[in-house]
């Protein structure tokens, strides 16, 4: 693979997140696709003229590039990553990738005929302190994994109507319609990254807390989150959360090992903690209970530190485009992808059927994938006004009348 890689970004809102970083990783954004005029024009302020700029994304597909980054909606990347791999177009894609499981048999079969690498841009497992604690795991001094957690918690105080302008922009939007089990990658895939474990079956249960204040809300999910435990294929269990609205604004995890522990320390400002049973301390160590910031000596520290998601950005393009140069296979590959895009859809089932378990499809199978080819049970409206055949919430939930009518005044103003 040449040095010199050119990429395209789909999807101009989160896509222009990535753009700097991309070029801070010595390669070129060729052109960009976006059908809202308005973060097309945002991206040409930010990028200028020597760019190729698209509102159609056909005439964009036609466009020559190397690699594309998919950042459209959260729903809608499986068709799009297919045509790109069938072209050769290596793919990265921002979010999981599947909205069904139909599409994630489509996606795996595409990539697997493809000559073209297929990447999810899972950006959390590349945090300061996760690459520490993925450091400490792979060390192997913690022993055998037996049990992780994690947690993605991001509340909303739903006063904003900016935040709903940028990214709720019309009723049908995905995310009025996000199951409280669709957006756990941030808490997930840190672990499986960590340890190498794969989810092997999971169970799900909701909490339901519906906004009720007189707030900007649109969304028709009354579940504040939702508790997923899975048994994975090393015999480990992990427990994670969705998108949770609990508690305050942090991103946590834990590994736990025969012989000891490490975590990131809630509201610790990054520092982690790595502790030991006495008698497995390692002898390089002077204590076997430690608290400290993991140390910052990457060769691109500095570009790591001006990145989004406390580095995680910088370092997950990095790893990308090392993987193209390289020739070689990523870790977070279109099996990885599709393992987590599995795992929302079916913990949302077994949410809705109390707590049932489901086990999560091994994709590399030919014969599994044909229990699964034609599934394509969904939450969420098409692209074209198709509707959901399920529901997105535990206990049925619509915005109130005075909620619906501050978020239409909140995005008419953008």
């Amino acid at each position: 693979m040449k040095k010199n890689i050119r990429m395209g970004i789909f999807g101009c809102n989160r896509g222009m997140s990535f753009a700097k970083i991309i070029m801070m990783n010595n390669a070129e954004v060729v052109a960009v696709c976006d059908k809202d005029e308005y973060w097309l024009n945002k991206a040409k302020e930010k990028l200028g003229d020597d760019v190729a700029y698209y509102s159609d994304f056909e005439e964009f597909f036609k466009h020559d590039m190397d690699a594309v980054l998919l950042a459209n909606y959260f729903n809608e990347h499986t068709p799009y990553a297919i045509r790109f791999l069938e072209k050769g177009v290596h793919v990265l894609s921002e979010c999981t990738p599947a909205g069904t499981m139909a599409e994630c048999v489509q996606l795996v079969e595409a990539a697997e005929k493809s000559n073209a690498t297929y990447m999810i841009c899972e950006n959390y497992p590349f945090m300061t302190f996760n690459r520490e604690i993925t450091r400490v795991c792979r060390t192997g001094t913690l022993g055998k994994f037996l049990f992780a957690e994690g947690e993605y918690n991001h509340p909303n105080e739903g006063k904003d109507a900016k935040f709903a302008q940028r990214y709720i922009p019309y009723l049908e939007h995905w995310r009025n319609f996000l199951p409280a089990t669709y957006y756990s990658t941030h808490a997930l895939a840190p672990l499986m990254y960590a340890t190498g474990a794969t989810p092997k079956r999971v169970t799900a249960f909701p909490i339901y807390a519906p906004l009720t204040e007189r707030v900007v809300c649109s969304k028709h999910v009354g579940d504040r989150t939702a508790i997923i435990t899975s048994i994975n294929d090393d015999g480990s269990v992990f427990r994670f959360t969705g998108c949770a609205g609990f508690g305050f604004h942090e991103s946590s995890y834990r590994v736990c090992g025969v012989k000891g522990q490490v975590e990131n320390i809630r509201g610790g400002g990054g520092k982690v903690a790595l502790n030991y049973n006495e008698w497995d301390k390692p002898e390089y160590l002077e204590s076997n209970s430690n608290i400290y910031e993991p140390e910052k000596n990457d060769p691109d520290q500095e570009l790591i530190d001006a990145a989004g998601h406390n580095g995680g950005d910088f370092v997950v393009m990095r790893e990308f485009l090392t993987y193209l140069r390289e020739g070689k296979r990523p870790i977070m590959d279109v099996y990885f992808s599709v393992t987590l895009s599995a795992v929302a859809i079916l913990s949302h089932r077994s949410l809705m059927e109390n707590g049932r378990p489901y086990d999560i499809p091994d994709f590399r199978d030919p014969e599994v994938r044909e229990l699964w080819r034609n599934d394509r049970t969904t939450p969420f409206y098409g692209p074209n006004g198709e509707l959901p055949n399920i529901a997105c919430s535990s206990k049925p939930w619509k915005p109130s009348e005075e909620q619906l009518n501050a978020y239409f005044e909140g995005i008419k103003n953008r």
